[in-house]
């Protein structure tokens, strides 16, 4: 298989993996890396100042040794990139947009959508969000906001976004088309603060066997958990299965705060060092909510930076099994420094270590693009596909491939991952199929009471052949055949996540998934 295949078919099978799981393909998880604390604003007049004020920032803060004199001449992006992958500029509305990510709350409506057909679906409406009250409900298709009409043009998904989100307090004009009604409502939506949980999914896998998903870890994060185990543990939870797959980190403290929930008092979770920081210990206080109990924890080569400091504390002290394929690989700490204008540098200040002295950043010697292929790299070698892998050394502090290799490795099953699928996902059929034929089909009280039997029906993939053929795609009878078990089972995904929400979605992947399979094996 080419290499170009290859990797084609790697991102078509994280993109469905991850299917509604809040990560974005390629390396978007890079951007979403722990920070420290803030500090004063700093000022910047035009790029020239800016760059010799990010210098002069790097020289006071940066985790090594720094040759300030070869940065000068550089642009700000190609000077950072010289450091290290994960030190970065964010301009004003990236930096803002990540404050959102990570503060678990952003200021706007309260509704997900798709944009289907030219028209924005609502496919979610956050509960006693500003959206909710205003009576907006799931499956209205949303034609004007204000006076700009958005139906029927390909405006890109940020000018979309643009037009709704707002400062808290100002009001958004929506029209909106029903299902049933022939005339179009007109609703006054008065935008809010809409808080968010980085808890996906939590649910019981068994009578005593409970399921946490955390997609990020925000300032939140810790608090949610204890909430989610609270619930569990209410309704007969003892064992644990914390997934952690494609959780592309956070903040640090918020790991920590996650830690504390898990591990013993006086407990060492992580610490972290660097030129201009001594060493910190954040240590574990006590008295957390799942302190006792069996524990899996799932990763995979997405997990990264909070993420691994969590899975890294667990593994050193043994409290609970690693599952899955070897993490990313951030080991690096970096802290905000905002500017005048609202751009930011993400300037890398620290390393951090496992309790038993384990540094697993990764390698960047070969540079910044090398770095973000690493990824394709591990699956180009087989390390993602292998049954056998190698085994891992907890003693040893020189982690030289970088990341926590699991204690129970779960291979990457490509099966039915081919050309005709990575082309079904790129083009996003399935999604289209779903939400304008699929979803007006089912109600979300049948999906949730049939949840373990459902399957997609004939009828239903007939149908889907048909949609697709509207869509000139030509089908390959033998691509068709092998893929047709994976599309089918991410069809019910999409299915039950428009009408039981994340949750729905993971109830009904995880059905089938060989790490969730494998975990409640090693719990029993």
């Amino acid at each position: 298989m080419k290499k170009n295949t290859q990797y084609n078919l790697l991102i078509a099978l994280t993109y469905s993996v991850t299917l509604i799981g809040g990560m974005v393909l390629g390396f978007k998880f890079l951007k979403d890396q722990g920070y420290k604390f803030q500090k004063t604003t700093q000022v910047a007049y035009n790029n020239t100042e800016k760059v010799d004020e990010i210098i002069h920032i790097i020289n006071g803060n940066y985790v090594d040794d720094v040759n300030a004199d070869t940065l000068h001449h550089l642009p700000i992006d190609s000077l950072l990139h010289s450091l290290d992958p994960h030190s970065m500029y964010l301009p004003p509305a990236k930096a803002n947009e990540l404050t959102e990510t990570l503060g678990g709350e952003f200021q706007g409506i309260g509704v997900e959508y798709y944009i289907l057909n030219d028209s924005l679906l609502v496919t979610n409406v956050v509960k006693d969000g500003p959206a909710f009250l205003a009576g907006i409900k799931q499956g209205d298709r949303i034609i004007k906001i204000d006076t700009a009409t958005v139906s029927g043009r390909s405006l890109p998904r940020d000018q979309m976004i643009g037009r709704i989100k707002g400062r808290k307090g100002t009001a958004v004009k929506l029209t909106i088309v029903r299902q049933g009604d022939r005339i179009p409502l007109v609703l006054n939506v008065n935008r809010d603060r809409v808080k968010l949980s980085s808890i996906d999914a939590s649910y019981l896998l068994n009578a005593d066997v409970g399921y946490v998903r955390i997609s990020k870890f925000g300032t939140e994060t810790d608090k949610d958990f204890v909430d989610a185990v609270r619930n569990l543990k209410a309704r007969g939870m003892k064992k644990l299965v914390l997934d952690l797959r494609d959780n592309g980190g956070g903040y640090l403290t918020a790991a920590t705060g996650l830690a504390n929930q898990i591990l013993q008092e006086n407990k060492l979770i992580v610490y972290t060092e660097g030129k201009h920081e001594p060493r910190t210990d954040y240590i574990a206080t006590g008295g957390g909510e799942f302190e006792q109990g069996k524990l899996a924890v799932l990763i995979n080569e997405n997990s990264a930076s909070a993420s691994e400091i969590l899975a890294g504390a667990i593994q050193d002290w043994g409290r609970g099994v690693i599952i899955g394929r070897r993490s990313f690989g951030k080991g690096l700490v970096q802290e905000q420094f905002p500017f005048e204008d609202g751009s930011a540098l993400n300037l890398t200040i620290a390393r951090y270590y496992t309790p038993l002295g384990r540094s697993i950043q990764k390698s960047y010697k070969k540079g910044y693009t090398a770095y973000q292929n690493e990824i394709e790299d591990r699956f180009n070698d087989g390390e993602l596909t292998k049954t056998a892998l190698l085994k891992d050394s907890l003693k040893s502090k020189d982690f030289t491939p970088g990341g926590i290799r699991p204690d129970i490795y779960v291979k990457m099953d490509t099966t039915g991952y081919n050309r005709l699928y990575n082309k079904l996902i790129s083009k996003k059929v399935l999604f289209d199929f779903v939400y304008d034929v699929l979803a007006n089909r089912y109600t979300a009280a049948y999906l949730d009471n049939h949840l373990a039997t459902f399957a997609i029906s004939e009828i239903d993939y007939k149908d889907l052949l048909k949609y697709i053929h509207g869509r000139n795609i030509e089908l390959d009878p033998k691509q068709l055949m092998a893929a047709k078990p994976v599309i089918c089972n991410d069809v019910k995904g999409l299915l039950c996540k428009y009408h039981l929400g994340d949750a729905g979605y993971y109830r009904a992947i995880n059905l089938s998934d060989p790490m969730v399979k494998q975990a409640i094996t090693t719990l029993q």
